[in-house]
């Protein structure tokens, strides 16, 4: 029988949102900041190659108000790795992060992500000229195995070399990826999760931050994990309903108090604004705010506006504000059939 312990005293990776192709840009990551003050953000992953030679301003940038925010690495070749982490660091974000875990067919052919798991000594040596080159902290995203391996034998001999490298925290997705014959979709939920397999690992590296990642689709199931490991990792169930995030400061944190998605949409409102202002496409900034009301009265609505007004040419803060009013006039609707019980009760 599973052991539990006391939660320990929340830290940034206490809960934090993970990286996500082609979702978690600087955008998404914004209105998530709305939400949570204390969470820590991780960027989409970056290729090395990317980072060294691409466009920086466009790749790279984010906003202060994202901090901390993390900027996840794919990549095999220490040299290359411990280049861009220097990059990373000097554009100001918080950690630097491996990723060891993405099973999709590019990123297997460019021999980084998962396949990675194969390949340990290489991931630590990699960790390790990561480590020299900054000093913001260097840490693994990775899965527990990959394909026919045995996760008991895959995932403890990276964590033993990596840790041998200097890496102190582990971010475990608690599911083997399989590479041959699944997409990366099918990969987020086959095979099983295992999560006893990582509580073990803290239990038996207490030395080490370890946090879990994999199915995670509450903040209840959050807390359950908090007292076996450090830290919690949302991945889709933050993006797809972002309010979940609103109540991460006063539950997870122990810090302030909720954030509704009214009061979200007001602080990200402003900040839509100014990127307006700077050229960038309103849906660009409002695809990530789709699943903002989920649940609630108008959640259908306020996705049919956002998505069939918000792609026109020269869409702008009215089509959030038709949206929200939508919603805004249902919700009170909602609140004053709630009265009207309560009088007659």
């Amino acid at each position: 029988m599973e052991t539990t312990s006391k939660v320990p005293e929340p830290r940034a990776h206490s809960l934090s949102v993970a990286p996500m192709m082609d979702w978690t840009d600087r955008h998404c990551r914004v209105l998530h900041r709305t939400l949570s003050a204390r969470a820590l953000l991780y960027t989409e992953m970056l290729t090395t190659g990317a980072v060294r030679h691409g466009d920086r301003a466009r790749l790279l940038a984010f906003s202060p108000r994202e901090h901390p925010v993390a900027l996840q690495l794919g990549g095999s070749e220490p040299g290359d790795l411990a280049e861009a982490a220097r990059i990373g660091e000097a554009e100001g974000y918080d950690e630097i992060n491996l990723n060891v875990g993405c099973p999709s067919d590019r990123v297997q052919s460019g021999r980084f992500g998962a396949c990675l798991m194969r390949e340990p000594e290489l991931v630590a040596e990699c960790m390790a000229a990561m480590g020299a080159a900054v000093k913001v902290p260097v840490t693994v995203k990775c899965r527990i195995g990959v394909d026919d391996q045995d996760p008991e034998e895959s995932l403890f001999r990276l964590v033993e070399l990596c840790a041998q490298a200097g890496v102190k925290l582990f971010v475990v997705h608690a599911r083997k990826a399989l590479l041959k014959g699944l997409s990366p979709k099918e990969n987020r939920d086959i095979p099983p999760l295992d999560y006893p397999l990582v509580w073990r690992l803290k239990r038996e590296r207490p030395d080490l931050t370890i946090v879990i990642n994999g199915g995670i689709g509450s903040l209840d199931e959050a807390e359950e994990h908090l007292r076996r490991v450090d830290g919690v990792m949302l991945g889709r169930a933050a993006y797809h309903t972002p309010a979940i995030l609103g109540d991460v400061d006063r539950r997870i944190f122990g810090a302030g108090g909720s954030v509704d998605p009214f009061a979200a949409v007001a602080a990200y409102r402003d900040y839509v604004a100014s990127e307006l202002a700077r050229g960038a496409h309103l849906a660009a900034m409002t695809r990530h705010m789709l699943g903002l009301f989920h649940g609630r009265p108008g959640a259908r609505a306020w996705r049919r506006i956002l998505t069939v007004e918000g792609v026109k040419a020269g869409a702008g803060l009215e089509v959030i504000d038709q949206a929200l009013a939508v919603v805004s006039g249902l919700e009170a609707q909602r609140v004053a059939r709630g009265l009207e019980a309560g009088e007659a009760a």
